[in-house]
């Protein structure tokens, strides 16, 4: 007999289950005065991106009444048209720091820019008393991810990451057996992507002009000086590159260990080993294997060890017999406990095996949330939300550290959290933080 499931819907892609969160928000929050909207009145937005992911997150805020778009900040003026057709009025800009400038009262802000300028963006923003909802990864960096973390915390701002499966029914369901034990004490989890944000290749040796439309020096940002390459970073390509992205893992390791780190409560790992692709000059590597150990939590054994793949990389053949043979999802996450196995394809419905000891096991039913609309209630001062920077930035630094592990393959890095380093191999602490470009650089990082 298969395992029962409980009467959600399985087929789900990453963005329509943007649409398809339902609006339930938690125990009220104490009222902020950092440039709070209250709760009886309109939060005055500005969006830094308004393309492709950025215009999904406008799409979803503004799908609150109670928020109004007032301006955007976008390096490619193409995407400008959309915007205003659909949002009379806005005030639109191709310098983030001319937007953040001239634009008073603002109340919020959502960040979903390439990698490499969330931090700097998200930084300033926070600093002129903005609450802020940025993309995953939180940062490019584990330096900006902690700084940014402290000066939430500090100015006491709403702050939620773009993990927007977070507060899904599945993943909450997930977390929910887990936490309640379905499966025993976890000692092992796999978890995979088949992403192949990557390149093997080397940089091509040309120079291209690039579009009139595009302010390629904005687009740079902190980055180092480089010319343009037609296809190479823009639009969409940057995500394979060292200076801009954060490859597969970065991409969707805060997606898929999301629910690990929830689910487990694992703290800083203490070590991280690579033994996949390694990246080139310029580009992240395409087939990454990477083993974390954790201490232990009141939901796992004394400790816990964590293997990520992606590309064509996939957990060993035999643990697929833990999980009666099942076909792996193209993404997804396997769970060993002490007591039984939970194997949770992305954004599908939880297994649990073997099958025969859990026939007739009930689901968890947690319910979800609107992950959007929960930042814009908190942000009235109604509710809180589920993925703060407090949560999100521990999570980013440990994906971050198994990015900077693939640069030294076959490696054992032992990492010591509080401090931000790598104990045994001072060379790999070159990678813990980044120098921004002379023009570029940002307080407090």
């Amino acid at each position: 007999m298969a395992n029962p499931k409980p009467q959600i819907n399985t087929r789900l892609s990453r963005r329509s289950a943007l649409k398809g969160m339902l609006a339930a928000l938690s125990a009220p929050m104490v009222f902020r005065a950092h440039g709070h909207a209250a709760p009886s009145e309109t939060v005055r937005h500005a969006s830094f991106g308004a393309g492709g992911m950025a215009l999904a997150d406008i799409n979803s805020l503004t799908a609150s009444k109670n928020l109004k778009l007032v301006a955007i900040a976008d390096i490619d003026t193409t995407r400008f048209g959309e915007i205003q057709k659909r949002f009379p009025g806005v005030n639109c800009y191709q310098d983030w720091r001319e937007l953040l400038d001239k634009e008073k009262g603002l109340d919020s802000a959502n960040i979903s820019t390439p990698d490499h300028m969330h931090a700097p963006i998200t930084m300033t923003a926070m600093q002129r008393g903005l609450h802020v909802y940025t993309q995953k990864p939180l940062t490019q960096t584990i330096h900006e991810s902690r700084q940014l973390t402290k000066l939430a915390a500090d100015k006491k701002l709403v702050t939620q990451m773009g993990i927007q499966i977070h507060s899904h029914v599945i993943h909450r369901t997930v977390v929910a057996l887990i936490q309640e034990g379905a499966i025993g004490k976890v000692r092992e989890v796999h978890s995979w992507s088949g992403k192949q944000w990557g390149d093997r290749n080397p940089r091509p040796a040309r120079v291209d002009m690039p579009p009139r439309s595009l302010n390629w020096d904005a687009w740079l940002g902190v980055a180092a000086e480089r010319p343009f390459i037609t296809g190479y970073y823009h639009p969409g390509e940057w995500r394979k590159r060292l200076d801009f992205g954060t490859g597969t893992f970065g991409d969707m390791g805060c997606h898929i260990l999301d629910p690990v780190f929830t689910a487990t409560a694992v703290g800083n790992p203490v070590t991280v080993h690579s033994v996949g692709d390694t990246p080139n000059a310029d580009s992240w590597g395409l087939d990454v294997q990477v083993r974390f150990e954790f201490p232990g939590t009141k939901y796992t054994a004394n400790k816990m060890v964590l293997a990520w793949y992606n590309g064509s990389l996939r957990p060993p053949e035999n643990l697929k017999t833990l999980i009666g043979n099942t076909n792996l999802h193209d993404q997804g996450s396997i769970y060993i406990g002490d007591k039984g196995v939970l194997y949770s394809p992305y954004i599908d419905t939880p297994r649990l095996f073997p099958k025969e000891k859990y026939e007739g096991f009930k689901l968890p039913e947690p319910g979800g949330n609107d992950h959007y609309l929960q930042f814009v209630e908190a942000v009235r001062g109604n509710g809180q939300t589920s993925a703060p920077f407090s949560f999100a930035g521990p999570l980013t630094e440990s994906v971050l550290l198994g990015c900077l592990a693939t640069r030294f393959k076959d490696q054992k890095l032992e990492w010591d959290g509080p401090s931000m380093r790598v104990t045994n191999l001072p060379e790999a602490n070159a990678f813990v933080r980044r120098t921004y470009r002379k023009g570029w650089e940002v307080e407090g990082l």
